[in-house]
């Protein structure tokens, strides 16, 4: 391997080994037996040929964030895309290439400049590749759709080593799979997106108390829906972090929270906001008018690598009363600072796709809801684990059987199935004709 690739092999022993094999989630700490830092996409064909021919297990890594730890395996070859994050715009044809090693920060950083963007993620330390093939939900999703749905092309590595390029007009069974099916068929080592002008937002956190929080999801559950598309964010839950805004003996006190994020014009920016005031008295605030890239990395420092994750989710057609009900009788027992529920809205733009032309196949469901369990300390994974599953299990009975592959822990495998509804069997076959022996099955796994 040292010999077929431009960037670094790291083995067991190797100077940087140990900084190689980290991810994301703590809990996660495995000993593969060559991390191979790719620069180009022949590296990644010379990756995969290598994993294929020796029958080693292969692990294919982005931004690293895969919460199930997809990105690193015991023994075997992990394709590690890290060093493939550039990102070009084309500011003319409203456009951005980027790597498939990008995160959102460094998509965002480049097309800001061009006052464009499209739907990324939350976190800025987010790949952009892993979040759009699990179909990708941000903060302008109601306006411009999923990730998924402004994918123009893929570079895709196969596992028998081709290079494809994946579009409406070329490997349209592949393409369609790639937009929701997430890693089952292939290396992503680029991605093309259609970009809309997204310069400044109005928006940021408001802090409710938890007394009020019934009024303030039934609030944003009403109001949402019939909102101007340019009005996104999303209510959550959270214990107060040591920040200015907030009052210093409330730091620690779990809150309910709505995160606005207003992506039209500046001068309604205020006045949209402002509704979310009439639900509740607001305890805190941090609400202003901003570059996009800022509101995409608010929340970065409550979640440095490192951290302990474990997640659930499930799509919710009706935010029912019960369903709120369930919601506060669990978030008050979040277990750590780090640890958040949200309720994201994925109607306006993300309903006008149908739900077959996706892999993504909920495009009925108007909420996707994360658990996420997260921590420092190993010695709390028991009982952050044990919150998590008691909250999700409260809130199945009021969601859809399937939830976003993006937030499913590893032991969801189960439900599979469920999370692509109609579009499993199609699912299936293109697995079979692009990864019939299943080398990429480090995923949330579509079996051939």
């Amino acid at each position: 391997m040292r010999e077929r690739v431009r960037g670094p092999v790291f083995a067991a022993g190797d100077d940087g080994y140990d900084e190689a094999r980290k991810v994301y989630n703590a809990m996660h700490d495995k000993r593969p037996r060559v991390v191979v830092g790719c620069e180009n996409a022949g590296d990644v064909i010379a990756t995969v040929n290598f994993a294929a021919t020796n029958g080693l297990e292969l692990a294919v890594r982005g931004g690293s964030h895969s919460v199930p730890g997809f990105g690193t395996v015991d023994d075997g070859v992990v394709a590690d895309l890290g060093r493939m994050r550039q990102v070009r715009v084309d500011p003319v044809a409203r456009t951005a290439r980027a790597g498939g090693g990008a995160t959102w920060g460094d998509f965002n950083a480049a097309t800001h400049a061009f006052g464009l963007a499209t739907t990324g993620g939350i976190i800025s330390t987010t790949g952009v590749g892993g979040l759009t093939l699990g179909g990708g939900i941000g903060y302008l999703a109601r306006g411009l759709g999923l990730s998924c749905d402004n994918l123009i092309s893929a570079d895709v590595v196969t596992a028998d080593g081709r290079f494809l390029m994946a579009s409406e007009k070329d490997n349209e069974d592949l393409f369609w799979a790639l937009k929701g099916g997430g890693g089952n068929f292939g290396v992503v080592t680029a991605l093309e997106f259609r970009l809309e002008p997204v310069d400044t937002v109005y928006g940021g956190p408001m802090l409710f108390e938890m007394s009020d929080a019934a009024a303030v999801l039934a609030g944003f559950r009403d109001l949402i829906k019939d909102a101007p598309e340019q009005l996104g964010g999303f209510p959550a839950f959270q214990l107060a972090p040591p920040l200015p805004f907030i009052p210093e003996d409330r730091h620690g006190d779990p809150f309910a929270l709505i995160v606005g994020c207003w992506a039209g014009s500046p001068e309604q920016g205020e006045q949209q906001i402002a509704q979310f005031r009439e639900f509740a008295p607001v305890v805190a605030e941090q609400v202003g008018q901003m570059p996009y890239p800022a509101l995409n990395t608010a929340f970065d420092g409550l979640v440095p690598p490192g951290l302990q994750h474990y997640w659930k989710a499930n799509f919710v057609t009706e935010l029912t009363d019960d369903a709120i009900q369930a919601h506060l009788e669990h978030a008050p027992g979040l277990p750590a600072v780090n640890s958040t529920v949200h309720i994201y809205p994925i109607d306006g733009a993300c309903h006008r796709v149908p739900a077959d032309a996706t892999a993504f196949a909920y495009r009925d469901a108007n909420f996707a809801t994360v658990i996420a369990g997260m921590w420092p300390d190993p010695a709390m994974n028991e009982a952050g684990v044990e919150w998590v599953r008691g909250y999700y299990d409260a809130l199945a009975p009021h969601s859809e059987a399937g939830g976003y592959v993006n937030f499913m822990a590893g032991d969801d495998q189960g439900r599979i199935a469920d999370n692509y509804k109609g579009n499993y069997d199609r699912l299936v076959e293109v697995k079979r004709k692009y990864d019939p022996d299943n080398l990429f099955h480090l995923n949330q796994n579509i079996v051939p």
